[in-house]
């Protein structure tokens, strides 16, 4: 059986990396969709197997700068209503979050890097637990409140709010699980002002992904695996 996941994508570059093939494993045929330049509003939000929604360099909260962001939130909060297969990353985590009521705002501290993140009790029992103890990418200085219909799966030293979950179906994380090693180094290639403005190092960086960037590609396809597995059974 052919399954459909629609993916809403805000730059080229940020795409859906280490999840593609997986996606495809499952049986999942994709619809990319530029959620920056296509009429949102004319998607059904509940038609498709799974939505995906993936980071972009703006926050889920600069919808005057970004209008596109509003018919965003709205197809995702219908597909939250309807309590449709959902996958937030990063902005997607955040849009998410905004869609069903919760604050979304700048966090107090910028992370570029391989960082750790800690499990609670739910997230050690659900797909999320392969990420324990495995450094995962983090590129972000925005988080959220967290929905009062969700359980905190992650959490860090910095931001309380790293992934959510929604019962079986709704899944957010808020770092970046589905970098490829060309992702990456094309992240640090364009984003060498945000790097400055950080006194953040490239190097440094690549090195950090030469040590950790293996095991968050195994952490990453065990836990999306385990997750959309989950998803057929029910």
């Amino acid at each position: 059986m052919t399954l459909t996941a629609l993916v809403l994508q805000h730059d080229s570059t940020i795409h859906l990396g280490n999840l593609e093939p997986v996606l495809r494993e499952h049986g999942y045929e994709l619809r990319i969709v530029d959620a920056t330049a296509e009429d949102l509003g004319a998607i059904d939000p509940t038609e498709a197997d799974l939505l995906v929604v993936l980071g972009g360099e703006m926050g889920a909260y600069e919808t005057d700068a970004y209008p596109f962001l509003l018919s965003e939130r709205a197809l995702v909060r219908a597909r939250l209503d309807a309590e449709r297969p959902t996958l937030g990353v990063c902005l997607g985590a955040q849009v998410m979050a905004g869609a069903l009521g919760e604050r979304v705002y700048k966090g107090d501290t910028t992370q570029i890097g391989f960082r750790t993140v800690e499990t609670t009790d739910a997230g050690a029992t659900s797909p999320l637990r392969h990420f324990a103890g495995v450094p995962v990418a983090q590129w972000h200085g925005d988080t959220f409140d967290l929905p009062e219909r969700a359980t905190r799966l992650a959490t860090s030293g910095d931001y309380s709010n790293e992934a959510f979950a929604i019962d079986e179906w709704a899944l957010a994380v808020q770092f970046h699980p589905e970098v490829t090693d060309e992702m990456h180094e094309r992240w640090l290639a364009d984003g060498s002002a945000a790097l400055a403005e950080q006194k953040l190092d490239a190097e440094a960086l690549r090195d950090e992904r030469a040590r950790y960037s293996a095991a968050m590609q195994d952490a990453s396809r065990r836990a999306f695996s385990e997750w959309l597995d989950a998803l057929q059974r029910s």
